[in-house]
């Protein structure tokens, strides 16, 4: 019975991902390397995540120096949600950890890196166009399986606890996390609000980026998932 079922499972995660694919992709989604998933503790962000979602994330590893530890839930063959928690082998950086994380915080959508390449160019160009991206800087993380993955990213520190504003990322050479993560959701929106729509809207268009956003109380990005068992809306 429990082949059985695994069967069933795989066939419909398969027809769902089909579905969706044969649908046109709105632009936003295209550019979507990761969502950033901010808990306080990754063992219960990795069990909340995986009663909604169905799929258990695969621990991805430590961020030396930065105080955090993730893991990782595939979108896809490109694109994935990273659980980034405190990681209690390491103490909080002097500025503290990216995206607000920290052990007291609520768990959120924190905020989301664009598939990226010369970013040295790229961040000069919105520089100049009034939209600091701030430094290019280079990153790396050891797999448990001991495959160390480097990266070239623009600085996620220069944005809030929450941002609408993606920070550019680009693996190079290196084997993209979405391949070796547990794969099960499939991202169908991504949407944001803001109490004044304008001051997002504005460096989102100037980036080129088409990130829907509405009026809303709080600034809040907002991803619908959708799973074998029906679509769930982080946030």
């Amino acid at each position: 019975m429990r082949v059985l079922a695994g069967i069933v499972g795989t066939l419909a995660a398969t027809l769902v991902a089909h579905t969706v694919m044969s649908q046109s992709v709105p632009g936003v989604l295209r550019r979507v390397d990761h969502l950033v998933y901010a808990v306080p503790d990754l063992d219960g962000g990795v069990a909340d995540l995986e009663r909604r979602l169905g799929v258990r994330a695969t621990l991805g590893g430590q961020h030396p120096g930065r105080g955090t530890r993730n893991a990782l839930i595939a979108l896809g063959p490109d694109s994935y949600i990273e659980i980034l928690a405190p990681d209690p082998a390491q103490p909080a950086p002097a500025g503290g950890r990216w995206f607000g994380v920290a052990p007291a915080a609520p768990a959120r959508l924190a905020g989301w890196a664009a598939k990226g390449s010369d970013l040295t160019r790229l961040a000069d160009g919105a520089r100049r166009r009034g939209v600091p991206l701030g430094p290019v800087m280079p990153g790396s993380r050891q797999r448990p399986d001991g495959v160390t993955l480097k990266w070239t990213l623009t600085d996620p520190g220069v944005s809030p606890a929450v941002s609408l504003v993606p920070f550019f990322i680009d693996w190079a050479d290196s084997p993209h996390p979405a391949v070796t993560a547990a794969r099960g959701p499939v991202l169908v929106a991504l949407r944001a609000e803001h109490p004044r729509p304008e001051l997002a809207r504005e460096p989102l268009a100037t980036l080129g980026i088409d990130l829907p956003v509405d009026v809303g109380p709080r600034v809040t990005l907002v991803a619908t998932l959708r799973t074998v068992s029906g679509t769930v809306e982080l946030r």
